[in-house]
């Protein structure tokens, strides 16, 4: 049986406190900024507009399908939904705000720019996972095997599944990257992390405790399944155009 020995607070200052999941969220907007930024193919002024929208988008949406799938009724206290200290962000979430958000600004340059956004968002989902890791949060299902974890916030030994995503979330950012640095299609890099990213949900969850939804499949893996079709759809489209099949 292992424990997790880090202290959730990097720092203080006072009485405010800075944690590692805050300072991954910092991170990524400075990441998708310089990264962009990198580019040369968006002016400075557009890269910012775009993050605020961004931004505000993935954090409305991570926070209502955060609070949604852990039975919270934010619409009798609004204000629950900056609450963020007491838990509940969702990464489905934040990715249907955080699209919402971007298509504000960019319309029909959103998947040309999202093949580009992808990148860094790919390589903080990793540091996203360490971080919920810290903060013994999103615990795996019990188990008896050699590496389970006891933590102080759930009862018995569990699967690392933090660490499990984290792992999985390094392999898609390796591919997504990789992808980038290919000829491709407008488009493909962002529908491959789609599907990859539907992937890595659908067979991670297996080891995190979820609530079954239909067929004994949770939320988190139906969505997974929704992500799965929209890439292999993306792409079989993609291919029956250059073969005019």
């Amino acid at each position: 049986m292992l424990s997790v020995n880090i202290d959730p607070v990097l720092f203080s200052i006072g009485s405010i406190e800075i944690r590692y999941y805050g300072l991954v969220y910092v991170l990524g907007i400075f990441l998708v900024y310089f990264y962009l930024k990198s580019k040369g193919k968006m002016s400075p002024e557009r890269i910012e507009k775009l993050l605020f929208y961004l931004v505000i988008g993935m954090f409305v949406g991570a926070r209502i399908f955060g609070l949604l799938s852990n039975n919270v009724n934010f619409f009798k206290d609004p204000l629950e939904l900056f609450r963020v200290w007491n838990g509940g962000m969702s990464l489905f979430g934040g990715f249907f705000g955080g699209l919402i958000g971007a298509w504000l600004v960019l319309r029909d340059k959103i998947f040309e720019v999202g093949d580009q956004v992808v990148v860094p968002i790919s390589f903080v989902l990793i540091l996203g996972r360490l971080a919920n890791f810290i903060n013994q949060e999103l615990v795996g299902t019990v188990s008896d095997v050699s590496w389970c974890f006891n933590f102080v916030t759930a009862v018995g030994c569990r699967h690392p599944y933090q660490l499990y995503s984290a792992l999985g979330h390094l392999i898609l950012f390796l591919i997504v990257y990789i992808m980038s640095k290919l000829d491709l299609r407008k488009g493909d890099v962002f529908f491959g992390f789609v599907l990859g990213y539907g992937i890595l949900r659908f067979v991670t969850a297996f080891f995190k405790e979820r609530f079954e939804l239909i067929l004994g499949l949770s939320i988190w893996q139906v969505l997974g399944v929704v992500f799965i079709l929209v890439g292999i759809v993306w792409f079989v489209k993609r291919k029956s155009a250059e073969t005019g099949i």
